[in-house]
């Protein structure tokens, strides 16, 4: 005879009256939330907030003092909107922060600012090493120099840090446009960019005259570390970026170019008013020599040209090299003992995308 099993059933309970109240009751409000109300009394240094249905909520003591010039104008009735600090305080009341809440705001539309790509116009209150300093809503924000839109980015030779303050000091008191890229209430940090905020219809103009592939002459005006800034015409300067310069390795521009001289450019790209330059563009891609010489397997001689958080780049030839990945090796240690910068080994190609650029070597399996 088959044993037959029992089924536990289980009863659902009507709910009860106690049941669907709670369910329906408001959840009172927690530290960090935000609570509005009209105000009902008005004290020596105390403000008092009806928050029906949970209770009396106060404005005092420091949180008074902090948010008193805007205190002082309030009236009997007004609504004010505060952030709860304490839940309930030995009064009985729940303490809340005026300034809290207006901060809380101040960084909500700081959010909406980056989603909607607000530009305003703001002043330079100050510079350091990295930046300027800008004041937006009571909050203090910084500017990057990276940020700083060609005509302002300090130009300095040698790229001496006392110096760069010296040009970013005399931004001090402009004013500028630019627009919120970061904003992190937590850590209290606003980044601003100046690249992108507004436009220039001149500029617009003049960008509209030329078309990506023109081959332009224009003088060098600047050299960065990311970069020549090269004037193509009066009033409209453009960017040969680090990785424009060359087919090979740059990891100094200064080396390419000199202030005042004169050179010829490709366009690459027009945006925005803005004009991007390649000098690279104007010689012979390496890679598509390199494609009729080399193939997947094939075993090359390769120069260590410079190491980078994936591991080694190595050059088969001038403007075409291969990445030696770390994981061929124990650790980053293990791999610069086992290839030295300057030093030629044998490697095979794992990997052959010349119309990419992109070539990956082993070591290992070289041996």
């Amino acid at each position: 005879m088959p044993k037959t099993t029992k089924k536990a059933v289980v009863e659902e309970k009507a709910p009860t009256v106690m049941d669907t109240l709670m369910e329906g009751a408001v959840q009172p409000p927690l530290v960090g939330d935000t609570v509005e109300g009209p105000v009902v009394a008005l004290g020596s240094g105390r403000v008092y907030i009806d928050l029906k249905p949970f209770g009396t909520g106060i404005i005092y003591g420091k949180e008074y003092l902090s948010a008193r010039d805007v205190l002082k104008k309030v009236a009997m009735g007004d609504t004010v909107s505060a952030k709860v600090v304490h839940t309930a305080n030995k009064e009985g009341y729940i303490e809340v922060s005026l300034k809290e809440a207006r901060q809380a705001m101040i960084w909500g539309d700081a959010e909406k600012a980056i989603a909607g790509g607000t530009v305003f116009d703001l002043m330079v209150k100050d510079a350091n090493k990295g930046g300027l300093i800008i004041g937006w809503q009571g909050i203090q924000g910084f500017l990057p120099a990276s940020q700083l839109k060609p005509e302002h980015y300090p130009r300095v030779t040698g790229g001496e840090k006392h110096l760069i303050l010296d040009e970013l000091k005399k931004l001090i008191g402009t004013t500028l446009q630019v627009s919120i890229i970061t904003a992190d209430p937590r850590e209290g940090k606003l980044i601003f960019s100046e690249r992108g905020s507004g436009t220039d219809a001149a500029k617009e103009a003049m960008t509209g005259e030329y078309a990506v592939g023109d081959v332009l002459s224009g003088t060098v005006t600047g050299i960065v570390d990311f970069g020549i800034f090269v004037k193509v015409r009066e009033g409209l300067e453009g960017l040969v970026h680090i990785s424009e310069i060359d087919w090979g390795l740059v990891e100094d521009p200064r080396l390419f170019a000199k202030v005042g001289q004169d050179i010829d450019v490709k366009v690459i790209d027009i945006k925005d008013g803005k004009i991007s330059l390649s000098l690279k563009q104007l010689q012979e891609d390496p890679w598509v020599t390199a494609s009729n010489k080399y193939k997947k397997d094939d075993m090359v001689s390769a120069a260590v040209i410079k190491y980078n958080k994936y591991g080694a780049l190595a050059s088969i030839e001038e403007g075409v090299a291969g990445l030696v990945h770390v994981s061929e090796f124990e650790n980053e240690l293990k791999l610069r003992e086992a290839l030295s910068l300057g030093k030629t080994y044998e490697f095979k190609i794992t990997l052959f995308e010349p119309k990419e650029h992109r070539m990956t070597l082993s070591y290992k399996k070289a041996k």
